[in-house]
């Protein structure tokens, strides 16, 4: 039972709303996913990463992901090698071990695991492990943002309908 005979809000919080939700959310640009194939170079990587304005890659080999590849990824590198790692390969600073979601997991279980393994994106895989999408840590706070609005505007009508 509610407290103070507030009803419940349908849908409150995250924890119904799914990762196929937030790639709906993110319209046509939620399909597309930037990848890149491990034997681009370092060089190439950082072009791609401006080109699409983003902090990660999937890394790619044919239809199967292998990897993941972000900004942090980069910085690490250079500090290790320095310049002449612009010359490696994707495959030689990639995570391999991707973790990696499917759309019908939950939003609120999604955040836990990025908070908790410090993971800022994550690949979506279809049933059948091809890729179907990127959710990022950024995309995860809007969705509860959105969920929250929603949820405070849904207080509010029934407080003003009294």
């Amino acid at each position: 039972m509610p407290a103070l005979g507030v009803p419940p809000v349908e849908g409150s919080g995250c924890g119904d709303m799914r990762i196929a939700d937030v790639l709906r959310g993110k319209g046509a640009e939620g399909a597309a996913v930037a990848t890149v194939d491990p034997g681009t170079t370092v060089e190439g990587l950082i072009a791609e990463l401006a080109r699409y304005n983003v902090g990660a890659l999937v890394v790619l080999d044919g239809d199967q992901v292998v990897g993941i590849v972000s900004e942090r990824d980069v910085v690490r590198g250079l500090t290790a090698r320095g310049a002449e790692l612009l010359g490696a390969t994707v495959a030689d600073i990639m995570t391999a071990d991707v973790r990696t979601c499917l759309p019908t997991d939950s939003v609120d279980s999604l955040a836990a695991t990025m908070t908790e393994r410090r993971i800022r994106h994550l690949p979506v895989l279809d049933e059948q492990g091809a890729l179907a999408g990127i959710v990022s840590i950024g995309d995860v706070v809007k969705s509860h943002i959105s969920q929250l609005e929603a949820d405070r505007d849904q207080l509010q009508s029934y407080i003003s309908q009294g």
